[in-house]
Order: structure tokens, then C-alpha cells, then sequence
């Protein structure tokens, strides 16, 4: 998703092989070889990869490439300007968010500690012309919670809702829209239906912290900065849109890459800049503290849900988490198990490959987990290719993954549920957990384009 043509009309397709071939075609692909491999895997003739499914674009309508071209810095760099020539009365407030994900890659691209290298990204931000600068860390609380309470409903249903269990996480753009695309029905009842952090800090932003700085949400320009590029599909969904306003939730989406590559082309030093902490959605009374929730690198749902549900279900306190490896590291297992008898199984599926495993293993009803972390990176958010990316041939950077995993762990961990300011606008902002308010804001509709129960043939597991 990092690049989008436009010189060419995107029509939506649903024989995404011919759609992909055609693009190939069109691009010249094709000629150099029959072979093309694609986030690491091999796309042979006619048979479409679920990785080149997720990193192509031709199934984007023209209206839906528009959008994601405006994911950009020039498009950044566009606003701040006009800030700059117009009346104060027409400026937009630019506000960003920083995924803790992106986090480590600045720490050790700028050699510092995490703490420190939130600071001086921070002060760059404000250089150029940005107001506000936030850590989403409190949105991925409300999240993680949310999926919490889901899964206990819908444990609790698993036995007159064939739909229940299992569940899958929702925070992966990637994996949402390939369900939505491809799984159909299959799958998209099994989501979760929470949103996931970046649009909760949307909505915190455009709502909340608009209202307390007695601003209108058009008024607002909230970039997000995350090391995915998925993330810049995700924030152009219509149901993070408000378009009576002609404003989304996110207006745009900046890699963690993007952002290093602006300060390489500003030839901005590290060393010169201040540290400038990062700012608080609850002002002064905020916890400036920077943490992190359990688990790999990638928000810890599995973790989270797991110690809750054994104790909100059986009574068990789970103070230590041990995973079973199956295929490889990115396809884990965790069970609670009681007196012979399993009580909970979970299972962490990530990047492309795995996820073929798991579809294939649920198209014959032979998914034996209640949730499944599902992320469409090997390895987690971590590496997401918006900052992971080695700078030759485009491949995955291991040694520097490695480091950020490091500086990642070396956060103190915070459970949301005794996170106060989470308490605090759960009781301010959405008028209590269970209000309707909390359900609009906090949840989302998963759409399913089809009713596909079969594997197309196109598409190789």
C-alpha cells in the first residue's frame, strides 16, 4: 500500500487473479520473470498468494487510490503551509499520534532510549508546525477492555451462536480487509468487533479533546504515525468518516519510515533537538509516564483476554503465560488447563503463511482455539514493513526488528483495567462502560462483500 498510481482507473474486481495479472501486465512485472515473489513468498502464473492479495492494489476503486495518495508528507507539509498563509480563522489544529509500535524504531535509529527518543520525536513534530503530539497507548487500553467484554459474550452464547467462537482479533487492517474481500461469511462473524487503537485515538481526538479545546473536529488535522502501511486503508474506511463535517477520525497516515525520511531530508539532528515531552488527552492530570501492555510487540489481545477470561470464567489467576510453538515462532498456542480437562485454548497466528494455515484449518471446522490473535506481519507490529524494511531489495531488516524488540520490553507494563484515566473517560467521555455512547465510539461494523464458504480456485493455501 506505500505506493499508488494513479495514472491508471482502479476498478474493483472480484476474479482477483485476472485483476492481478492484469496489473502485472500493465506494469511490465511480468517480463523479467514468471516468477515474482512477494513479501517473501513466490507468485507462480495464474495462482494468487494471500500475501499478493493483501499487497496489491487492484482491487482499490479510483475514489479509494485518491484517498491513500493523500497519506503522505507532501500532503502534511500542505496544511502547515496553508496555516502559514491563511487568517488565523481557517487554521487547522494538527494533532499527532504516536503508535508505541513506531516508538523503538525511533530509539534506535536516534540511539537513545525509548523515553528519550519519544521527546525528541516530539520536539520535531513541533518544528513543524504540529500543536499536539500523543501516544495511543491509552486508545489500545480501551481496546484491549473492549475485547475483553466481547469475548466473555460471546463465550458465554458459544453454545446457541454457531458464529461465537472462535474469535478473531480486529486490530490488523490487513487481515480485515482480506477477510471482508475474500473470506466473506466464512469468517468476518468471528471478528471482534472493537476498533482498533489508531481510530479509537480518533475518536478521542475528533471528539474529546476537540470539545475540551472548544474546537470544531474539521478543525482538527490528526496524523497518525505507525510502522504499517495498511494503516493508511484502514483510516479511509466510511464508517471512521463524518460526512456531514467532511472529516475522518484520521486524516492521515505517516509511516514511522516517513516520518525518518522527512528528517533526513531536513537534515535535522537529534542532537539538536530538545526533549519535549509528549503531550496528555486528559491535560496536566494525565500520567506522562510512557508504558507498555503485555505481550510481543503488537498490544498483547491474546495476553490480555487470556488472564481475563480465566478469571472472569474459571476463577483462575494466570500470573505467567506459556506458549507452544507449532509450525514456528509465529504460530503459538496457549492453554489453561484444569485437572486434566482444557478450559481455554488461544493461539497467536502471524504473517501470511500461517493465516493460510489457519483459513485452511477452518474451512474443514477444524479450529480447536476461542480466540485467535491474528496479525498479517511475521512477528508482529513491530515489523510492519512502514519501518522494518531493510534499505536494499526492500526485505525484512532482522537485526534491526531485534533492537526495536529489546527497546520495546524495556517498557514497564500497565494493565488497562487499572489505567485511571482510562476510568476517567470511560466515565467523562462515553458516559460509563456499557453506554451506548461506548458502543458507538469503541466498536465497529465488519463488512462482509460475499457469502464465499469455498476457497476460490485461484487462490493457493
Amino acid at each position: 500500500m506505500s505506493e499508488v498510481s494513479l495514472a491508471k482507473r482502479k476498478e474493483k474486481c472480484e476474479n482477483c487473479t485476472k485483476q492481478c495479472n492484469k496489473k502485472q501486465n500493465d506494469d511490465g512485472a511480468d517480463s523479467q520473470q514468471d516468477k515474482e515473489e512477494v513479501n517473501g513468498q513466490i507468485n507462480e502464473g495464474s495462482q494468487l498468494l494471500l500475501s499478493a492479495c493483501l499487497s496489491c492494489d487492484g482491487c482499490l476503486s479510483e475514489e479509494e487510490s485518491l484517498k491513500i495518495s493523500q497519506q503522505s508528507v507532501e500532503e502534511v507539509e500542505r496544511v502547515l503551509a496553508l496555516n502559514k498563509k491563511c487568517d488565523a480563522s481557517k487554521h487547522k489544529v494538527l494533532v499527532a499520534s504516536v503508535c508505541p509500535q513506531s516508538l523503538p524504531f525511533f530509539a534506535v535509529k536516534f540511539g537513545l532510549d525509548i523515553s528519550e527518543a519519544a521527546q525528541k520525536l516530539c520536539a520535531f513534530l513541533k518544528t513543524l508546525g504540529v500543536q499536539y503530539v500523543f501516544d495511543t497507548t491509552l486508545a489500545a487500553g480501551f481496546s484491549i477492555l473492549e475485547s475483553q467484554k466481547e469475548f466473555i459474550q460471546r463465550y458465554r452464547r458459544r453454545n446457541h451462536d454457531s458464529h461465537a467462537l472462535p474469535m478473531f482479533t480486529s486490530s490488523c487492517p490487513g487481515w480485515i480487509r482480506y477477510s471482508e474481500r475474500i473470506l466473506g461469511s466464512l469468517v468476518t462473524p468471528h471478528i471482534c468487533t472493537a476498533r482498533s487503537a489508531q481510530q479509537i485515538m480518533g475518536c478521542l481526538v475528533k471528539d474529546y479533546f476537540s470539545k475540551q479545546q472548544k474546537l470544531s473536529p474539521d478543525k482538527v488535522y490528526h496524523v497518525v504515525v505507525a510502522p504499517c502501511f495498511d494503516k493508511k486503508l484502514e483510516a479511509v474506511r466510511e464508517e471512521f468518516t463524518n460526512s456531514l463535517l467532511e472529516t475522518r477520525d484520521v486524516d492521515c497516515v505517516l509511516t514511522s519510515g516517513e516520518i525518518y525520511y522527512l528528517m533526513e531530508q531536513r537534515k535535522v539532528s537529534v542532537e539538536e533537538l530538545d526533549s519535549v515531552p509528549l503531550d496528555q488527552v486528559l491535560g496536566e492530570a494525565g500520567d506522562t509516564t510512557l508504558v507498555r501492555h503485555e505481550g510481543r510487540g503488537s498490544e498483547g489481545f491474546l495476553e490480555h483476554v487470556f488472564k481475563h477470561a480465566a478469571k472472569e470464567i474459571f476463577g483462575v489467576d494466570v500470573h505467567e503465560i506459556t506458549y507452544k510453538t507449532l509450525r514456528n515462532r509465529d504460530f503459538q498456542e496457549v492453554t489453561l488447563e484444569r485437572d486434566g480437562e482444557t478450559l481455554l485454548h488461544f493461539a497467536a497466528v502471524y504473517g501470511f503463511r500461517n493465516i493460510q494455515t489457519l483459513v485452511h484449518r477452518m474451512r474443514k471446522g477444524r479450529v480447536p482455539y476461542q480466540l485467535v490473535e491474528v496479525l498479517s506481519c511475521p512477528g508482529g507490529c513491530l515489523s510492519g514493513r512502514g519501518q522494518a524494511q531493510s534499505e536494499v531489495g526492500g526485505r525484512l531488516d532482522k537485526a534491526l526488528v531485534q533492537q526495536m524488540e529489546d527497546a520495546y520490553t524495556s517498557l514497564p507494563v500497565r494493565l488497562p483495567e487499572v489505567n485511571p484515566n482510562l476510568h476517567t473517560l470511560y466515565q467523562d467521555w462515553l458516559q460509563g462502560q456499557d453506554s451506548s455512547q461506548a458502543n458507538t465510539l469503541l466498536h465497529t461494523r465488519i463488512r462482509s462483500q460475499g457469502h464465499i464458504h469455498t476457497q476460490p480456485p485461484h487462490m493457493q493455501w
